[in-house]
């Protein structure tokens, strides 16, 4: 049985042809996996739990509830759109949150996964403004506001971060070839499998004169991608 990795559906009410295509996904080739890894950013934004109600976000949390159910059991990671996600979001689509990074051995490799955001490490601005939001103060004073104030806060956000990216060069919004290489060099030289900068790729690092495995995940912006590791290997396939 295969386990599955996929990252980046920023998936909203406004893209209803991604969302079906995320729907059948979940009917089909996740039901016979035996692991499914999200990593990060499964929703456009995540308010907090107590949007679980809202009809959309309850028609995806159904449908991951509906596939864990005798199908393959869910592993979630926060993404820098959803790291609100919390214990009733868990519970309520029977997954389990995961750390970044988190550790795992996959058929005999040793295999690491993060989002990848920590890794674009010349985006200071970025980084910045991730590390504070980050504490359990921030986060504690934001869940007490009201849900619709929350909600235009993250829109404003939102808007602002749209227009820091086109005055930003691309290679700032990508990984750190130094902060990829330390993070497999303090894990053990393990396969990395990571999402976030939208550019699906196979990587090679040579790291201390081992060669590491760099696996980036597609976004879900057009038809989206999947990682499939079994013990034939890695590709990757349409959802």
């Amino acid at each position: 049985m295969a386990v599955l990795f996929i990252s980046d559906l920023h998936l909203s009410a406004s893209r209803p042809e991604i969302n079906r295509v995320f729907f059948e996904f979940l009917r089909g080739a996740a039901r016979s996996a035996q692991r499914l890894y999200i990593l990060g950013d499964l929703f456009e934004y995540w308010a907090g739990d107590d949007d679980l109600g809202e009809p959309f976000n309850a028609s995806v949390v159904g449908a991951l509830a509906e596939c864990s159910r005798g199908g393959p059991s869910l592993h979630v990671m926060h993404g820098n759109r959803d790291f609100l996600l919390g214990a009733d979001f868990a519970a309520a689509c029977n997954a389990r949150l995961i750390g970044d990074p988190h550790s795992l051995d996959l058929f005999g490799t040793r295999t690491l996964l993060m989002h990848g955001d920590t890794l674009c490490t010349d985006d200071v601005d970025y980084q910045r403004f991730r590390a504070e939001v980050r504490t359990p103060a921030w986060r504690k004073e934001f869940l007490s506001l009201p849900l619709a104030l929350r909600k235009e806060k993250i829109g404003a956000l939102r808007e602002r971060s749209e227009k820091e990216k086109r005055s930003k060069a691309p290679e700032i919004m990508d990984v750190n070839r130094g902060a990829v290489e330390t993070m497999l060099r303090e894990h053990g030289y393990p396969r990395l499998i990571h999402g976030h900068t939208h550019r699906p790729a196979r990587h090679q690092h040579r790291v201390d004169g081992r060669t590491c495995e760099r696996w980036v995940l597609p976004d879900w912006y057009e038809s989206g991608g999947v990682l499939v590791c079994d013990e034939k290997g890695y590709r990757t396939q349409k959802p």
